[in-house]
């Protein structure tokens, strides 16, 4: 799973690519230059269940990042700096709410909505400009020949570009399965689920909680395929470099519950509608990520094609019930492991034996 990183010059996009990724990167990106990065999905159910099992090693879910130069007012910049952004399956827009005149925002001031709006405008242009250019080769195609799955394409082709002539997002739109499958093979950014994150300042840390209602911004959170996250920059760059027990004390410190971090990228799941199940055992405890909805057949293909093959049956059990077990022996005794089929709907937390053939 990938998620670019986008938003204006000078919001804090690099020092959250380098708090999520751990990553040290140069803190200003050339317009063109991309950063990838590989993040930790934070799980405690690991940590718990490997006392029990004493694995050899933890595997942690990933989320890999795309850090972009800022966009720009340069419009041929911004195309080329865009394009590694095209396989991503969400986006995270930093939005600049921090104050701080040594490094000024090159509007002048602070103004979350206006900055939002100019960004997602520049999504819309680039789609625009994409769909344009595919609607004028399928009107030519057309031309020469009826064709017509091509007059079907041609038709939501050309109701993407009325939404995006109206300033919205295709994110916003509704489209059937059938519009969603042909649609999604162009890799359009207004199509990809938005996950805005506020970058506040130091001072704002304990009212964290109300600042949607604060900026006024309840409308972004009412969009579709939308999220918001509030974030205080500085302090999560402080954070990632502490060990666990400085850092639970600097956010008591600051009234926090849990790290930036963590809420952003359980938000990313929410957004893309994803879950973890869990395979334990002496070799590995690890976490696997599948979409929400996944049967226990396609879920096994997440770990190996062979396993989803070769599906027989799967011993299913909640993590906790598991750990409170002590492991799978005194779970199967309580009769707490159930035998599942192909079409159990898969569950988040869900520990997982799969048997299978071959």
């Amino acid at each position: 799973m990938q998620t670019g990183i986008i938003g204006l010059p000078q919001v804090g996009k690099s020092s959250l690519f380098r708090i999520l990724t751990k990553a040290r990167v140069e803190a200003r990106s050339t317009p063109n230059q991309a950063h990838v990065g590989i993040a930790r999905v934070p799980d405690d159910r690991l940590v718990k269940l490997a006392e029990v099992f004493k694995p050899k090693k933890n595997t942690y879910a990933t989320i890999e990042y795309v850090d972009i130069g800022g966009i720009q007012k340069d419009r041929e910049k911004n195309s080329a700096s865009l394009v590694p952004l095209r396989e991503a399956d969400a986006l995270a827009h930093v939005v600049r709410l921090f104050d701080n005149p040594a490094v000024p925002h090159e509007a002048g001031s602070l103004d979350a909505m206006r900055d939002i709006d100019n960004v997602e405008n520049e999504l819309m242009l680039t789609d625009l400009d994409q769909l344009t250019k595919r609607i004028e080769r399928v009107e030519k195609d057309l031309k020469k020949k009826k064709d017509t799955h091509q007059e079907t394409e041609l038709a939501l082709l050309n109701r993407c570009r009325l939404a995006l002539e109206g300033e919205t997002p295709l994110r916003e739109l509704e489209l059937r399965p059938e519009e969603q499958k042909m649609i999604n093979g162009y890799m359009l950014l207004t199509r990809k689920p938005m996950l805005y994150v506020l970058n506040l300042g130091d001072d704002e840390a304990s009212e964290i909680g109300g600042v949607i209602e604060k900026y006024h911004l309840e409308k972004l959170s009412a969009k579709p395929h939308t999220a918001v996250v509030p974030f205080c920059g500085k302090i999560e760059a402080e954070l990632a470099d502490l060990d666990d027990a400085e850092a639970a004390e600097m956010m008591k410190a600051y009234g926090l519950a849990e790290s930036g971090r963590d809420r952003l990228i359980q938000a990313t799941y929410r957004l893309l509608g994803l879950i973890s199940f869990l395979t334990c055992g002496e070799p590995e405890c690890r976490a696997w990520t599948i979409e929400r909805g996944f049967n226990a057949q396609k879920a096994a293909g997440a770990i190996h094609s062979d396993i989803e093959r070769g599906f027989i049956k799967a011993d299913v059990i909640n993590w906790k019930d598991l750990l409170d077990a002590g492991g799978f022996g005194p779970a199967r005794e309580k009769g707490q492991v159930r035998l599942e089929g192909k079409e159990y709907i898969v569950q988040d937390g869900d520990v997982i034996l799969f048997r299978h053939s071959g």
